[in-house]
């Protein structure tokens, strides 16, 4: 069975709610697990004060017992604190009194799109679910991914590379525990510093800034996805979870748009069988050595046993503190775009964010592999698989 999830609920809401199907049965899992990831999307600077507000946990409705998974559905519940401000403004039922509507557009927003989509006459009823508010169901969903994806050795990191234009210098493999401790979960300190810096001059100027967050996935065995049709591929796979994210405007795997400057003997990665196997704590091998993974670790739509490297571009927030000109949906007048609190910089939060989609692609791939009703069946499976890869001539014990 494949790894399925839905979302649903409001930014303004009682709270988030998220349904997974696919996991095997007897993974362990704690709702204490999956707050570490929420807590890391709730963190970065340039977060406004709705991260102030809550604290954010998931509660499991379904599908967990004594700690472990049963292979049904599981639901968890993410309350929005906030609601408690907002019970009527969002409230189920009709009400007596009449609101203020929200009738201002903002460029670069679902406002617009949505409103008219849906035939609405208040934008609320659009921003309420188009607010990134709903990733923290997201990011729940890919705790549980990656707690999966641990039991094959796979492990789904981030790091800010740009903010603003300021550019971070690094060198692989990265340092995670120093992006932990960054305020921009930046590994180069003086770049953190100058993040910071163009931050702080966008909030004092009434701004907001974007930049770049790079994903590195490692552990990942040579097979993932398939070459045989266009929506099996893996590399497609991630493109589509990743730019789903809010305000993700670009996605690039492995060295991305800098292959168009340079020639084929410079681009692809050369490949050299290993002398002995290279086995890791799980069982799994790398048969085959690259001399460079200008491929992101993904060939043919086929993951090569190279680290993978995804790499997404955020837009700045389209809701600014001095707000751009814009329209009433109403009345067609010339207005200030609507102002409702907000971030002045989102980058750090939605590297996070990434992490949770590509280990929803990932955790994916591997049942769509391996299969399996119980985890240690998808184990067995795994296994098995490992012995029939790497050079043809070597023993594979």
């Amino acid at each position: 069975m494949p790894f399925r999830f839905q979302t649903a609920g409001e930014s303004h809401g009682p709270g988030l709610t998220a349904i997974v199907e696919g996991l095997p049965a007897g993974i362990t899992i704690s709702e204490e697990y999956i707050r570490q990831d929420l807590a890391r999307r709730q963190g970065g600077y340039g977060r406004g004060k709705r991260q102030q507000i809550e604290t954010d946990w998931a509660r499991f409705r379904s599908g967990v017992r004594h700690g472990s998974t049963l292979g049904s559905p599981i639901s968890m519940l993410i309350d929005n604190k906030d609601w408690e401000n907002w019970h009527e403004v969002m409230s189920v039922t009709p009400i007596e009194r009449e609101l203020n509507k929200v009738t201002r557009l903002r460029p670069g927003h679902a406002d617009t799109t949505a409103t008219i989509k849906y035939n609405q006459d208040d934008v609320r009823n659009a921003l309420e679910r188009s607010s990134a508010r709903e990733t923290a169901a997201r990011v729940a969903v890919g705790a549980l991914a990656r707690r999966f994806l641990e039991y094959f050795g796979i492990e789904v990191h981030s790091h800010t590379i740009n903010i603003g234009g300021v550019k971070a210098t690094y060198t692989y493999p990265i340092d995670w525990e120093a992006v932990e401790e960054s305020a921009v979960r930046c590994v180069d300190p003086e770049a953190t510093e100058l993040m910071v810096k163009a931050i702080d001059d966008a909030r004092e100027a009434g701004e907001t800034v974007g930049g770049i967050s790079e994903l590195v996935a490692t552990g990942v065995p040579i097979g993932l996805g398939s070459h045989v049709s266009w929506d099996r591929k893996l590399s497609a796979r991630i493109a589509q979870a990743v730019v789903s994210i809010n305000a993700v405007k670009g996605v690039e795997i492995g060295a991305g748009f800098a292959l168009a400057e340079m020639r084929g003997s410079q681009v692809h990665d050369v490949i050299k069988p290993m002398n002995e196997w290279q086995p890791n704590a799980t069982g799994w091998v790398r048969p085959w050595q690259r001399m460079r993974n200008n491929a992101g670790g993904i060939e043919g739509g086929i993951s090569d046993g190279e680290p993978i490297i995804v790499r997404f571009l955020i837009k700045p927030i389209a809701t600014l503190p001095k707000p751009l000109p814009s329209v009433d949906l109403i009345t067609g007048e010339v207005v200030n775009a609507h102002y409702e609190r907000s971030d002045i910089c989102q980058v750090p939060a939605g590297g996070v964010v990434g992490e949770a989609m590509l280990c929803i692609v990932l955790a994916d791939a591997v049942l769509e592999k391996f299969g399996g009703d119980h985890i240690d069946e998808t184990l067995r499976n795994f296994r098995s698989y490992l012995t029939t890869i790497g050079p043809r001539g070597l023993p594979r014990e």
